[in-house]
């Protein structure tokens, strides 16, 4: 396949089986043998930029969801939104909302989750929480599904998603981990100003602006300009000179593996792009892999797309990775510091695998696994 059918495939093999799943589960559902055990779906921050991915690829993937409910905040309540055909009115969050057979999907800050989940859950729900509330809570299973779906049945009513720079570098350590075990990585980002909310989006286009016309400009979101500049510095300080952003990916590595053993090394940088992560990944394994074993293992897991021919400059760049569910690799290559290590590029929209498609994929497993018939 060609770079340019790589780049425009929409679908990775994981979600191509979701959507076949999804279809065979219309058919059974309409003969009333199997139904999932929730009755409604819930979107929790359906107004905002993952929130609305979400809702795209609920209508997109076209699970037959029983009932769908989309909640935000006060602010954002009355918002219409056209669901499949419908037009839906948002209803303000609020515990009382949720009951037995919910499946929520949240996408919330920190302390919205903090305070809400426990209500749901409490009530009966199951919650794919997309914050970081509860990701290393040792009672919640921190998912990816094409990595570790097995966690899921350790839940007790929430399903954490990891944070998006953590979903594309396990993504990629995955298979190479599996045929080699990785017993070291070292990452460095470059996180598009879309991870940072409305506001760092607003401070890249006004402030670019404001850069090449010479005027001043109050940034919002950044300590530093981010218009035709680079801030290494996502996140508080944490620990020993590294940020939280940057322990977010250590911690989460080693919960989502079950291994803390694994060294990580990371450095965090926002850079100004609009929209997906990129990172430049370095493992070193047990056993050796060549490049040609990595390439086939990229090439052959399940929602990743390998596009790597440097002579023909072919490789993953965010601007035609956005808007895209699979994570991107390429440049792979041998490392020359190290005689286990293999080095490479990889790409990803946070918005949808980093977030919203991942919490999606989490809510469809439940459903399937927790059906009866």
């Amino acid at each position: 396949m060609g770079g340019a059918d790589l780049y425009t495939d929409g679908l990775h093999t994981a979600d191509r089986r979701l959507v076949r799943a999804n279809a065979r589960d219309r058919a059974v559902n309409g003969c009333g043998r199997k139904v999932s055990v929730y009755q409604r779906l819930v979107v929790v921050g359906a107004t905002g930029a993952v929130g609305r991915i979400a809702c795209t690829l609920l209508e997109e993937r076209n699970y037959p969801w029983q009932q769908i409910k989309f909640l935000a905040s006060r602010r954002s309540a009355g918002t219409k939104i056209r669901f499949r055909g419908e037009e839906h009115t948002v209803e303000e969050l609020r515990p009382e909302v949720f009951h037995k057979g919910d499946l929520v999907i949240s996408s919330t800050p920190d302390d919205v989750a903090r305070e809400f989940i426990p209500a749901a859950v409490q009530r009966g729900a199951v919650v794919v929480d997309e914050s970081g509330a509860w990701r290393m809570d040792p009672q919640v299973p921190l998912v990816v599904p094409e990595v570790n779906p097995e966690a899921l049945a350790s839940h007790s009513g929430i399903v954490a998603s990891p944070n998006c720079s953590t979903t594309q570098l396990v993504m990629a350590m995955k298979p190479l981990h599996d045929a080699g075990r990785i017993r070291r990585v070292v990452v460095s980002t470059y996180q598009a100003t879309s991870g940072a909310g409305v506001v760092g989006q607003r401070d890249l286009d006004q402030g670019s602006r404001a850069a090449l016309q010479e005027e001043p400009y109050a940034y919002e979101c950044f300590v530093h300009p981010i218009a035709f500049n680079l801030i290494p510095h996502i996140g508080s300080p944490k620990h020993e000179g590294y940020t939280s952003e940057e322990m977010k990916m250590v911690w989460e590595t080693h919960k989502i593996f079950g291994d803390d053993t694994i060294g990580v090394c990371p450095t965090c940088v926002r850079v100004p792009v609009t929209n997906c992560h990129s990172e430049a990944i370095l493992v070193e394994t047990e056993r050796p892999l060549s490049v040609a074993d990595a390439r086939k293992l990229f090439a052959a897991a399940e929602g990743i797309t390998l596009l790597d021919d440097l002579a023909e400059k072919q490789y993953p760049m965010p601007l035609f990775c956005s808007g895209k569910d699979d994570v991107f690799i390429g440049r792979v290559r041998k490392d020359l510091s190290c005689d286990n290590g293999i080095t490479f590029w990889c790409v990803s929209d946070n918005l949808r695998k980093g977030a919203a498609t991942n919490a999606v994929q989490i809510a469809e497993l439940l459903a399937r696994r927790d059906s009866a018939v």
